[in-house]
């Protein structure tokens, strides 16, 4: 299985903006589906966003019209734009979906290993 790699997470006031990412490393085909969790202490992991090759998005209601999810498929590599961040939007982010290794293959999950994202001001 590929270990992507996270990276992008810090601390930003609120109002701010992140850009975080995730790269798969190594030899693969292609990346099926792609989506953000996010999750904080004693709390379950939430849902933030998702996209397929097919086009469609999918994000949560408490970041609709703040962040956006996207796919480099040169790079292999998933992003989340984050738009005037909140203090509630401060948790680890996973990046999470399937992969294929080379055509025809049957897909595989990937999950990232977190990155954190504080917002306070």
């Amino acid at each position: 299985q590929v270990q992507p790699v996270e990276s992008g997470g810090g601390l930003v006031q609120p109002g701010g903006s992140l850009r975080l990412s995730c790269a798969l490393s190594g030899s693969i085909f292609s990346i099926n589906t792609w989506a953000w969790y996010r999750q904080t202490p004693g709390t379950q992991r939430e849902f933030v966003a998702a996209g397929v090759s097919g086009g469609a998005t999918n994000y949560a209601d408490s970041v609709k019209g703040r962040f956006t999810i996207s796919r480099d498929v040169a790079a292999n590599t998933v992003h989340l734009q984050m738009n005037n961040l909140k203090p509630e939007d401060t948790a680890v982010y996973y990046c999470t979906g399937t992969y294929r290794k080379q055509v025809g293959s049957r897909p595989a999950t990937f999950w990232g290993q977190g990155t954190q994202v504080t917002v306070s001001g």
